[in-house]
């Protein structure tokens, strides 16, 4: 995008185009993403407890999006958070699936869960850090306690890992938001600059 001098890129409530996969396209003032692969925010989450929500829109593709195939975890979109990746990142990841071998386990998606989304669906993510490190998962307000993510550490950023078929548009601004937090101390996430 333009302007922007200076080498270290500011945190930023963007998706990343340096930290997420070129099979993904990024557009709407770099909020929404298509395509296939996995897409970071730019923007490490700093504080004790954050929220923010993906607002699904299904565009077809795939053909059977009604199929009542709605449970095959496979092909459905993850969510959640991811340590930094770079371009580097995507090329061993890329180079792996060329020769079929498993690149030591991890594709970026460790902090990540899949779920089943459909048009319309708006999937909340609330992050804690404190006592008790944890990622919750919320399906239109609903928590899914099934897949929370107990304990992680290090500086993690919202990531998500889009499917064909699908559109899905980050929002941190609270009079977006369409669900509630789980609870009041998940404030929305603000772009930390530096602070430690």
């Amino acid at each position: 995008g333009g302007g922007g001098g200076g080498g270290k890129m500011a945190p930023s409530l963007t998706v990343s185009r340096r930290m997420s996969a070129q099979s993904v396209a990024i557009d709407g003032e770099m909020v929404r993403v298509s395509g296939n692969g996995l897409a970071l925010v730019g923007c490490s989450i700093e504080q004790d407890a954050s929220y923010w929500e993906w607002q699904i829109e299904r565009t077809g593709g795939g053909g059977s999006a009604d199929d009542g195939d709605d449970d095959d975890e496979t092909n459905a979109p993850k969510f959640g958070v991811a340590t930094k990746k770079d371009q580097k990142f995507y090329r061993a990841l890329q180079a792996a699936e060329i020769d079929d071998n498993e690149m030591s386990g991890d594709d970026g998606t460790a902090l990540m869960r899949s779920v089943s989304v459909r048009d319309g669906d708006t999937v909340g993510v609330a992050v804690q850090q404190s006592d008790l490190p944890m990622i919750q998962f919320l399906l239109n307000g609903e928590p899914l306690h099934d897949i929370a993510i107990n304990r992680f550490r290090g500086a993690v950023f919202p990531a998500i890992y889009v499917r064909e078929g699908i559109k899905a548009e980050v929002v941190f601004d609270e009079d977006n938001f369409k669900e509630l937090s789980p609870h009041a101390r998940f404030g929305p996430l603000i772009a930390a600059r530096g602070i430690i």
